[in-house]
């Protein structure tokens, strides 16, 4: 929860009227060389602001700073909202009113930074929104389902307004029959959902347009609103209109309100946190139709975003927001980006929400016969940085083209008009799980940059393709690249919460072994280290969203974003990875999760 002093610095003038933002060795390595840790006391403590007593003061950790020799150290110290001292417990200045709380041994790190996700789009789900992307059996998602419902108001059964929905970032893959076999994955029955959901409905589908399954409440009400449900509660996907598109309109229209937004938002938020999230890039929607068209991708791109800004208005706001601007259009003159070109600011807001640029589309359609090149153009002149998405790649040589290739063509193009605005704008393609080096060196000569994401993770499978053998994205080509003198910058992502999970540890886990959710290998070649991919969602993406200087590692003087662990990262088995969670998540220097294993007192 945000201190007074901070509710008091959000409001919506102030939002618009904000100043911009300014233009490891693992444990065991540490442990063999203690001189280390005091050096980077030393050099901390002559570092700090000033002698002032600290507000809180964490001791007793293996705490990951991500700094440029990736310390760890054992203590920090936190002063209106932001690091004070590293690596040295505030040398006893402690005051009448510091807080000391002990790790107890836990692993901290930075303040986890999601550099392309759709937390908006989270924020604005029917009902009561309940991710599964932590689940790992049927019986995981049944304990889940018993819980949030047992976290709803009280009413008189039955509850047919209050329904227990998950809309996207999960896959029938991981929700295992037998937790013996990662080939056992499937959607709960409609007796496993009756089960924990007796008198509430309840509806869940995966992906953009399903499929799904509802319970024996749900699959009544749609029914008898014009879905067609299967007997045994399962709702066909399909595209462009599906059964589960039907079934998200109806719950859309009959229980989204402001009220009901505002609520999911901060249901949205809290979910974050819980797996570490305390920055995050939203990327927009498709634009909404309002029919059954429209899928869990898709939103009013003018007004999905209040709800947001009314919670930070009431001071409840609880991670960090940077917000990109969609725009898909086929029109050759694009008229909506150039609108927002002339009458909206990049990069505007204060340490809580901020603008950021046009993405993760600049137009509609990647081809000489869109308006991409021309957009990027305008995107250019205008002095905005400007996100792009692929999700391409060549088959042979002889193939058509990659999307890759042409943004990276229309990047050119923009940059040659405007001299070094992908560089000095850092213009970034996502997901690239296609890309190749000869590109990835053609982007880096331009000053571009790529964003990763572990997407391939839920249903991701092997590729036959002899120019990019790899599920991808080929993390190892791309930090390697990064390493080169003027390499290019990459940073790490979720594209959650539709195709893929908002969990960084899922993504961490994919780019560190190459497995999917199935437990086959669909990225071999490609895996990096904990180290790295740790890097590349903190130190990496405070580059990435221009805050370098406030974000991604923990440092004298930035904004005091820290997260505690349930297990140390850098030691569990491969599997447990997905198991990290947070046990306690500072932002700004307030406790915004606390799960209750560690004593606050002081």
């Amino acid at each position: 929860m945000a201190s007074d002093k901070q509710r008091r610095g959000f409001t919506r003038r102030r939002f618009i009227q904000g100043a911009a933002a300014a233009a490891a060795a693992s444990g065991s390595m540490l442990s063999s060389a203690a001189r280390k840790e005091e050096d980077a006391e030393e050099k901390h403590a002559r570092r700090a602001p000033s002698d002032d007593a600290p507000d809180t003061v964490f001791v007793n950790g293996k705490i990951h700073t991500m700094d440029d020799e990736n310390t760890v150290v054992s203590a920090v110290s936190i002063r209106d909202g932001r690091f004070a001292e590293v690596g040295n417990p505030a040398r006893g200045r402690h005051g009448p009113d510091t807080k000391v709380i002990d790790l107890r041994g836990r692993t901290v790190v930075p303040g986890i930074i999601d550099n392309h996700n759709h937390i908006v789009l989270m924020g604005n789900r029917p009902g009561y929104h309940t991710p599964l992307e932590n689940a790992l059996s049927i019986q995981d998602v049944q304990r889940i389902y018993a819980a949030r419902v047992a976290t709803l108001p009280p009413r008189p059964a039955p509850n047919w307004d209050q329904w227990i929905t998950t809309i996207g970032g999960f896959h029938t893959n991981h929700l295992y029959a037998n937790a013996n076999d990662k080939t056992s994955g499937r959607f709960p029955t409609l007796a496993e959902l009756d089960a924990v959901v007796p008198n509430n409905p309840a509806f869940m589908m995966i992906s953009f347009t399903g499929p799904g399954q509802a319970n024996s409440a749900g699959a009544s009400i749609l029914r008898a609103n014009g879905v067609n449900v299967g007997a045994d509660g399962s709702v066909a996907g399909g595209f462009p209109i599906s059964e589960c598109s039907k079934a998200l309109l109806f719950l859309r229209q009959t229980l989204l309100n402001p009220a009901e937004r505002r609520r999911s938002v901060i249901d949205a938020m809290n979910h974050a946190l819980l797996v570490g999230v305390t920055t995050h890039l939203d990327q927009g929607a498709f634009q909404a139709t309002n029919t059954a068209t429209d899928g869990a991708a898709h939103e009013d791109n003018f007004t999905m975003h209040i709800p947001f800004l009314q919670i930070y208005d009431q001071g409840k706001g609880t991670i960090r927001l940077r917000i990109n601007f969609l725009h898909m259009e086929a029109d050759q003159n694009t008229p909506e980006l150039v609108q927002r070109l002339k009458n909206a600011f990049p990069f505007i807001g204060n340490e809580w929400v901020k603008t950021g640029g046009i993405g993760e589309f600049i137009a509609q359609g990647v081809n000489d016969a869109s308006p991409f090149k021309e957009a990027a153009k305008k995107v250019a002149r205008a002095g905005w940085r400007a996100e792009v998405h692929s999700l391409g790649r060549r088959n042979t040589p002889a193939s058509a083209p990659a999307d890759f290739e042409f943004e990276i063509q229309g990047f050119e193009a923009a940059n040659a008009e405007v001299h070094g605005i992908v560089r000095d704008r850092r213009w970034v393609i996502a997901h690239v799980p296609g890309v190749t080096q000869e590109w990835i060196d053609r982007l880096q000569a331009i000053g571009g940059n790529l964003s990763l994401t572990g997407w391939q993770y839920l249903a991701g499978n092997p590729t036959a393709s002899t120019v990019a053998p790899y599920a991808g994205p080929p993390f190892r080509m791309i930090v390697d690249s990064s390493n080169r003198p003027d390499g290019i910058h990459a940073g790490m992502s979720s594209d959650g919460m539709q195709i893929a999970p908002m969990n960084p540890w899922i993504h961490m886990y994919y780019a560190t072994t190459g497995l999917n959710a199935r437990g086959v290998l669909i990225n071999g070649g490609q895996q990096v280290s904990r180290q790295e991919v740790l890097s590349l969602y903190t130190r990496q993406n405070g580059w990435f969203l221009r805050e370098e200087d406030e974000l991604g590692t923990i440092e004298p003087g930035k904004l005091a974003d820290l997260v505690v662990l349930n297990s140390d990262y850098f030691a569990v088995p491969n599997e447990d990875l997905k198991k990290i969670r947070s046990v306690l998540t500072v932002v700004g220097g307030n406790v915004v999760y606390d799960g209750g294993v560690l004593d606050l007192r002081g």
